[in-house]
């Protein structure tokens, strides 16, 4: 298995630094995923403070724990995507994260690959993605007794997975899984 290459780094915002291997997946960062990872604990705890009443150690808690769940949400749909893509026998090498997101690293030399292979490879993450964010909502509805910080980071937990990873991932945009479903579906091969 070759090791991931991390991207040009021509200036200090998206500078590539290895953190290390985990489920045989090399994980590697930019700059701008530290930066972002800050700005969206300063977020998450505004909103906390704010809209929620929450005070004190919750805040500050408890936004860094949801900042530090949203990246471990989004290595769960990046390993959507592995799954999927060790089905096809192309599978990933890595993940990169940069700002709130990561991308599937694959070999650099990979063979040209059939449409259907990079449409399965794609909807690996948005399906373990939606899939998390139903067990979540599940979750959400027997913690309603309970309310308090914990319910609502349960409630962060559900609509990140269904709105970001598995919703917005569909979204037909450049950098996104329904970007790539765009793109290969047309060339995919009719099944009889």
């Amino acid at each position: 298995m070759t090791t991931p290459q991390l991207p040009p780094s021509k200036d200090f915002w998206n500078r590539g630094y290895r953190l290390g291997r985990v489920l045989g997946l090399t994980l590697t960062f930019e700059t701008s995923a530290i930066l972002s990872f800050v700005l969206l604990w300063i977020v998450l705890a505004v909103i906390g403070s704010r809209l929620l009443n929450l005070t004190g150690p919750d805040v500050f808690v408890g936004g860094l724990i949801l900042a530090l769940l949203h990246y471990i949400m989004e290595f769960l749909h990046q390993f959507g995507h592995a799954l999927a893509a060790a089905t096809t026998g192309h599978g990933m090498t890595g993940i990169h994260f940069y700002y709130v997101l990561g991308r599937s690293i694959y070999p650099p030399k990979e063979p040209r690959l059939s449409a259907d292979i990079h449409i399965r490879r794609a909807l690996g993450g948005p399906i373990i993605s939606i899939t998390l964010a139903f067990l979540f909502s599940f979750l959400a509805i027997l913690l309603i007794p309970v309310g308090g910080l914990v319910w609502y980071m349960v409630i962060f937990l559900m609509l990140d997975n269904l709105l970001v990873f598995g919703l917005g991932a569909l979204l037909p945009l450049s950098f996104t899984d329904g970007g790539t479903l765009m793109r290969y579906w047309s060339e995919r091969t009719p099944r009889k």
